[in-house]
C-alpha cells in the first residue's frame, strides 16, 4: 500500500512542477518575498524523495522509522 501513496505523491509532485497552466493552481505565488518558492522546492523534495525511494534507498519522506 505504501508503494501506491508514494507513486501518487511523485505523480501529484510532478504535475505540480511542470504545472502547464503558468501559475493558475499555485499554493503560494511566486511573487513573495522569501517563501515564493518554497512549494516548488517541497515538490521537487517529494518527487526526489519517492524516485529514491523506488530505486531502493530510502531517505528524505519515506524513509523506514527505526
Amino acid at each position: 500500500m505504501k508503494k501506491y501513496w508514494v507513486g501518487f505523491l511523485a505523480v501529484l509532485s510532478l504535475i505540480y512542477l511542470i504545472n502547464p497552466t503558468a501559475g493558475i493552481f499555485e499554493l503560494l505565488p511566486d511573487n513573495l518575498p522569501f517563501v515564493g518558492n518554497l512549494d516548488e522546492g517541497l515538490a521537487a523534495f517529494i518527487l526526489y524523495s519517492a524516485v529514491e525511494y523506488f530505486r531502493g534507498r530510502q531517505i528524505g519522506m519515506f524513509r523506514k522509522n527505526n
